[in-house]
């Protein structure tokens, strides 16, 4: 005898396992208030500023601003990779200030005023550049050593050098028709587009895919977010970390290369505060100093944030020009403590 089934329907509460497609209910989609912050910041900052001077919003005055932000745009972007990473890096200052000393220092030995003469001075700068970056990170990663360590003497040796070789003085492209030769890099525009300006965007896209596309930047964000799950999960730190370090350093190389056109010198003093700036550039634009998720454009943006401020302080008379590091100083505190807040809200 057959047991007869009854065939009954069975409710399937919404959220469980065997619930439909059709069935399953819509989830709302959360705004990550941490990525579109420095948008809005940027927004704001264009209002008060028109608002401030009227010509702060002519063509010229902000090609001047995202020309003279492309420096800290493009070293930030180097600093988002260290810092995605758990890594932080305060000789980047220092180390522009002595990539720009040698590569001057390599131009006015060869002579000339053509453009080999450029190129060869282009590679000295990246090649010192990426020796400070990989110095940084050998002996952060095999040295074992705090990177606010290994940084902060980088930053004492690197510009102890720029010194040495200045003599405590200037260090001048001495050849006249060279600088001429030399002034389109950053005088120069493509359509209108500052050349400076092409440069920082076209590092910037390229970051974004290494970061976001690309096995090596998923390792990155993996050993910000959680470095003994990377080990475990077969991700080589040490490697990783490193090159962290040497694409900070190549993107130094790469904003020396823009820089020295503008003045043709080097000092001492030259990159003073600039680790300061690219790593509010960096906070500002939603990277937590901690680690983990980098936004790249939003470190862009942040850079842009620094140098609109700085425009307006100089346009207008509520703050002095004269404390512009005062008040970067004050927007990186700002901005660590609205992050506080925004991981707090989660």
């Amino acid at each position: 005898m057959h047991e007869t089934r009854s065939h009954e329907t069975t409710s399937i509460e919404p959220g469980t396992k065997g619930e439909t497609p059709a069935r399953r209910p819509a989830r709302r989609r959360r705004i990550d208030m941490r990525a579109l912050s420095p948008f809005i910041a940027l927004a704001v900052l264009l209002v008060l500023g028109a608002f401030t001077s009227p010509v702060f919003l002519s063509v010229e005055n902000l090609t001047n601003v995202a020309t003279r932000a492309s420096f800290i745009a493009i070293i930030a972007v180097g600093a988002t990779f260290v810092i995605a990473a758990g890594g932080l890096d305060l000789s980047v200052g220092s180390m522009a200030a002595l990539t720009a000393g040698v590569m001057i220092l390599a131009m006015n030995a060869v002579g000339g005023a053509d453009v080999s003469t450029i190129a060869i001075g282009m590679a000295v700068a990246l090649g010192v550049a990426l020796a400070c970056g990989l110095f940084n990170g050998l002996v952060v990663t095999f040295g074992r050593i705090e990177p606010f360590i290994v940084t902060l003497g980088g930053m004492g040796i690197y510009r102890a050098l720029v010194v040495f070789l200045a003599a405590g003085g200037t260090i001048t492209m001495t050849d006249w028709d060279l600088r001429e030769t030399y002034r389109p890099i950053y005088f120069g525009d493509v359509l209108g587009v500052p050349i400076p300006v092409i440069v920082f965007l076209v590092v910037a896209a390229v970051a974004a895919v290494v970061l976001y596309k690309t096995p090596f930047g998923r390792h990155v964000v993996a050993i910000g977010s959680n470095e003994d799950v990377a080990r475990f999960s077969g991700v080589p730190i040490r490697r990783v970390r490193t090159l962290t370090y040497v694409i900070q350093g190549l993107c130094v190389g790469i904003a020396i290369l823009v820089y020295v056109p503008r003045l043709g010198s080097a000092t001492p003093t030259t990159g003073l505060l600039w680790e300061l700036q690219a790593i509010t550039a960096v906070v500002i634009g939603g990277t937590a100093l901690k680690g983990g998720t980098p936004f790249v454009w939003g470190t862009v943006v942040g850079a842009l944030i620094l140098e609109l401020v700085a425009n307006i302080m100089v346009l207008s008379d509520f703050v002095s020009e004269y404390l512009v590091g005062a008040v970067q100083g004050a927007i990186i505190i700002i901005a660590m403590l609205v992050q506080r807040s925004l991981q707090r809200g989660r």
